[in-house]
Order: structure tokens, then C-alpha cells, then sequence
């Protein structure tokens, strides 16, 4: 036992000296380091005091609650003057007759019925009151499904409706080179869903301009002037006796 103790021993002061040596090593190194300064303190800077809220000018009118032209190139008036489309047209007419309407232009060229289901929410932002969905034009060129575009329409209208606001619904034509039998459920699509969800209904947006070429641009797909002039009187139709009767209301 004698020789091994001696052993135990001897190694624990030579593990001691080793960690003494660590720690002389240590501090001699951090005494060698150059100590940084404390960063100086940033000088006083005047408090500012904060800034006003500007009040509510009580001589400005009130928002107007909103019209929302829901819709693709037709709405949006590709090929023409923004203060052309129909919706610009349609706001002309309600600030001529005197009712407290804001028209909103949420049209998107190239969009379907799918397409504005996704953007719907986006739409209805704000104090809306009417939502004028005019959409099937471009199911109709690609020649989708009759079925998707009732179900993505009748969604629209669920979904207007539960934020209680009146939907007017447009009927669009399916261009004749799918055959006569797509083209004639396409237009009973519309009538069914607005017979469905009782929404008011405009049978067909192009009314009296689509098929004549003095009223429509080179395409012959998109109103002219002359023509938007009578698509934002054919929207006028339904539009006006509702304006009319929410007025009467308030």
C-alpha cells in the first residue's frame, strides 16, 4: 500500500501544479491584453415631445359606403381611359342623381369565376354595401366547366351575404365556338344561380353592344367608348332603384 499511496499522492501535486500553472498562464495573458474602453456615453439629445394627432376635420363629409365593380377587362375597361370604364361611367350617373355612393373598379383582366372566389375578400374590404359581380367571360373563351363556374359564383354571393351586403349578379354569353349546347347552360347558369341565391340579376352585361362592331374596339370582344356608355346604362338599370330604395331606408 506504501508505494502506491506515494503514487497517489505525487500525482495530485503534480495535477495541482498543473492547474496552478493554468491559471498563472491565464491571468498573465488577460493582464497583457489591451483593456477596451467603455464605449463613451451618447450625448444628451432634447426629448421631443410627440407629435400631435391631427383631429378629424369636422367640416369633412363621411365616407361614403361603397359600390364594388367586381369583374374582369369588361369591369377594369381594357383598352380605354380609366374615367371611361363603366364603373367611372356609373359613378357619374349615381353623383348626378345625388346619392352617397363611392364606386370601387375591382376589375382584373383575364380573371375567372375561380379567380375572383380567391380575391373575394379583398374586394369587400371597407364599408361595402353593393357588390356588382360580373365574371364568366373568361370561363367561358377557355370553355370551363358550366358546374364550376355556378358553384365559384354562388360562393361569391354566400360570401357577400354574410358580410350583409346586396349583390347584383351579371350574366355573360360563352362564345358559340364550344357548340350550342355549352353556350345555351351557360346562360341558364346565371339565371339559376340568381334564382338560387336571390340575387338581383342583369340578365346580360353586353346587352345591345355585343355583335356590333361600331360599338366595340378591333378585338370585338371589349366595349368602346360608345359601347361602355351602354353597359354602365345597362348596370344603371338595376342599380339605381336599389340606390333609391337604401336611401329611403337610412
Amino acid at each position: 500500500m506504501g508505494p502506491l499511496f506515494a503514487s497517489i499522492i505525487e500525482y495530485s501535486m503534480s495535477f495541482t501544479r498543473r492547474c496552478l500553472f493554468i491559471l498563472l498562464l491565464a491571468a498573465v495573458s488577460a493582464g497583457g491584453c489591451r483593456k477596451e474602453a467603455p464605449p463613451e456615453p451618447a450625448a444628451a439629445q432634447p426629448r421631443s415631445e410627440p407629435s400631435p394627432v391631427t383631429p378629424a376635420d369636422p367640416d369633412a363629409p363621411p365616407a361614403r359606403p361603397r359600390i364594388v365593380a367586381f369583374g374582369d377587362s369588361l369591369t377594369v375597361g381594357l383598352g380605354l381611359l380609366e374615367q371611361e370604364a363603366y364603373p367611372a361611367l356609373l359613378q357619374r350617373k349615381i353623383d348626378e342623381a345625388g346619392y352617397q355612393f363611392e364606386v370601387i373598379n375591382a376589375g382584373v383582366s383575364g380573371d375567372t369565376s375561380a379567380g375572383a372566389l380567391r380575391r373575394l375578400d379583398w374586394a369587400l374590404e371597407g364599408n361595402v354595401r353593393i357588390l356588382i359581380v360580373a365574371f364568366g367571360g373568361n370561363d367561358g373563351l377557355r370553355g370551363l366547366p358550366v358546374t364550376q363556374m355556378k358553384e365559384n359564383l354562388s360562393a361569391i354571393i354566400d360570401k357577400a351575404r354574410e358580410r350583409n351586403v346586396v349583390v347584383i349578379l351579371a350574366g355573360m354569353e360563352a362564345p358559340p365556338n364550344f357548340g350550342q349546347e355549352y353556350a345555351t347552360q351557360f346562360r341558364q347558369a346565371f339565371r339559376d344561380v340568381a334564382l338560387q341565391k336571390r340575387a338581383l340579376f342583369l340578365p346580360f352585361l353586353l346587352n345591345n353592344v355585343a355583335g356590333k362592331p361600331e360599338l366595340n374596339q378591333a378585338d370585338g370582344i371589349h366595349p368602346n367608348q360608345q359601347g361602355t356608355q351602354i353597359v354602365a346604362d345597362n348596370v344603371w338599370t338595376v342599380v339605381e332603384p336599389l340606390l333609391d330604395q337604401m336611401s329611403g331606408a337610412s
